[in-house]
């Protein structure tokens, strides 16, 4: 073997070492749980209706909602990677059901929802919807231009 060689050898024996000790020093990033939200889902909704600004009560209710929160019934599936589907369904002076695509992403131990979907003239026209999902409770946000509500879900019998 060669003075070269040699040297070489060295160079890539202490270049491998180097980075082994470098690695050593890097916590090694663990994959999350893949969650299932995927299922039945159980809860209430209800229209968004924070207090007043100005600390009075409110002297109509829009859109005819009332105050009160209703059963909201749903089933979770994903499509394909992002892609997840829900269908509500429950009682609002009649029954309803919904049929919405949205995009999801896992960040953490939730999925994040938000999606758009056109319910028809007589029940609102276009809603957006966010909305968050863990394997035990699904939330949300909607809005349209005339209606804005919230919902929250759990697998088990809801508790409010």
């Amino acid at each position: 073997m060669t003075r070269r060689n040699a040297l070489f050898g060295v160079g890539v024996l202490a270049a491998a070492i180097s980075l082994g000790a470098a690695a050593k020093g890097f916590a090694v990033q663990k994959e999350p749980k893949v969650l299932n939200v995927g299922g039945t889902w159980t809860g209430l909704w209800g229209p968004y209706a924070p207090p007043p600004l100005d600390g009075k009560e409110p002297t109509e209710k829009k859109g005819g909602y009332t105050i009160q929160q209703r059963q909201m019934d749903c089933r979770v599936e994903q499509l394909k990677s992002g892609k997840w589907q829900a269908v509500f369904e429950g009682e609002c002076g009649r029954p309803y059901k919904y049929t919405i695509q949205m995009l999801g992403r896992q960040s953490g131990d939730a999925i994040l929802f938000n999606g758009s979907a056109d319910l028809g003239e007589k029940d609102g026209g276009v809603y957006d919807w966010i909305g968050r999902a863990t394997e035990k409770e699904f939330v949300g946000f909607f809005s349209s231009s005339n209606y804005t509500g919230n919902f929250r879900l759990s697998r088990g019998a809801f508790k409010p």
